[in-house]
């Protein structure tokens, strides 16, 4: 007989929503390329921009300022890359950003963070207006800040950043892979010149997300060879993942309300289970405002691999970090930007719950959990 299993790693990738199933079966079936002018090239034309239509909806932009990509790390290259003189940007980015930032040869600024994982604004005006004297042009200065840390469900002061932003008449970037679905807002509000989002983390299929661009805005494009999403990315479209993108959005549009406010009082459960069962355990960001479905949990004298290892063996998916680096081991690289010791740092799993997840789920993560994090210290 198979093991049930209980999925909390919401924040790497949700399970495929059956709406975006459907959506995506039903393009498969288009034949047509998007660029063609006979039927078949407007059917899946009209597809793309309905989804289109569904995703600027979600974040609250116009359609003609949706750019859709293979994904958010493809966006948030785009941006990087874009020819800047400085950027400013911290260390609990996802590497996405940190890592094309730091090979686009442009000046890199380093943002202060908190021990509660905030970043600090003010201490950077300072440095960025600097910057922007020193450089002799505001628009080549970019400020780059993400919505809720995917790590510890943190969340960032993007529309402060935003007026900050505006104040200096610098650019303003926004990775709202983890906040969008979880947190309202509306792009035009938040000051952002572009913003990145991902499919799969909404539920969506994999490989498919879109960069936000604000119109007006004269962003290179980083593919180039055709004239595809008004030439800012080039190559024949992703017709069935677009579909699937579209349908997942509009889904979370609807719930996300209903779903923040029940996904919190599940955190909160879990989270006074874990106090209970282990009161040496740390939550990290309790004392400041999370995204309602995370939680990053540390165990001092439990290395966090072998945590989420154990776990595992019980039935239950958890991370040790950021999906595209627990496989890795080393450093937490946010947990140490925020200044926390290394007992904390090396003890830390991430748990992320989202629409599937149920009462039972957080029974069964538990009692597992009282089994793997509780007794006598795990040999590193």
């Amino acid at each position: 007989m198979t093991r049930v299993r209980t999925y909390l790693d919401y924040n790497a990738s949700a399970p495929l929503r059956p709406a975006a199933r459907e959506a995506v079966l039903a393009a498969l079936d288009a034949p047509g390329n998007a660029s063609s002018v006979h039927a078949e090239g407007r059917r899946a034309r009209t597809i793309i921009e309905g989804a289109r239509e569904q995703v600027a909806a979600l974040v609250g932009a116009t359609p003609s300022e949706v750019v859709f990509t293979s994904g958010a790390t493809e966006a948030n290259n785009c941006v990087m890359a874009a020819g800047w003189a400085a950027i400013c940007v911290a260390d609990i980015e996802h590497d996405s950003v940190l890592a094309p930032a730091r090979a686009s040869g442009a000046e890199i600024i380093k943002l202060p963070v908190s021990t509660d994982g905030v970043v600090g604004l003010a201490a950077a005006r300072e440095a960025l207006a600097e910057a922007v004297s020193r450089h002799q042009d505001a628009r080549r200065v970019l400020l780059s800040v993400m919505m809720a840390n995917n790590e510890t469900g943190v969340i960032q002061p993007v529309a402060k950043a935003g007026n900050m932003a505006r104040d200096l008449g610098i650019q303003f970037h926004v990775d709202a892979v983890q906040g969008v679905g979880r947190l309202p807002f509306q792009f035009s509000d938040i000051g952002a010149d572009t913003l990145t989002i991902s499919a799969h983390k909404l539920g969506g299929p994999r490989g498919v997300g879109a960069l936000i661009v604000g119109d007006g805005n004269n962003l290179p494009a980083l593919v180039r060879g055709g004239g595809q999403e008004r030439r800012r990315r080039g190559g024949t479209e992703n017709v069935a993942g677009i579909a699937g993108f579209g349908a997942a959005a509009a889904e979370v549009q609807r719930e996300c309300e209903r779903s923040s406010e029940r996904l919190q009082v599940l955190r909160d459960m879990l989270e006074a289970g874990v106090m209970r069962e282990t009161p040496a355990a740390v939550i990290i960001g309790r004392n400041v405002a999370r995204i309602a479905n995370t939680s990053c949990i540390a165990m001092p004298g439990k290395p966090s691999e072998t945590l989420v290892i154990r776990m595992d063996l019980d039935g239950i998916a958890i991370s040790s970090g950021a999906a595209c680096t627990s496989g890795k081991i080393g450093e937490n690289t946010v947990l140490a930007a925020m200044g926390l010791d290394a007992s904390i740092t090396g003890s830390a799993v991430r748990v992320s719950l989202g629409a599937g997840t149920t009462d039972d789920d957080v029974t069964a993560f538990l009692a597992a959990w009282k089994k793997a994090a509780g007794g006598t210290a795990l040999a590193a």
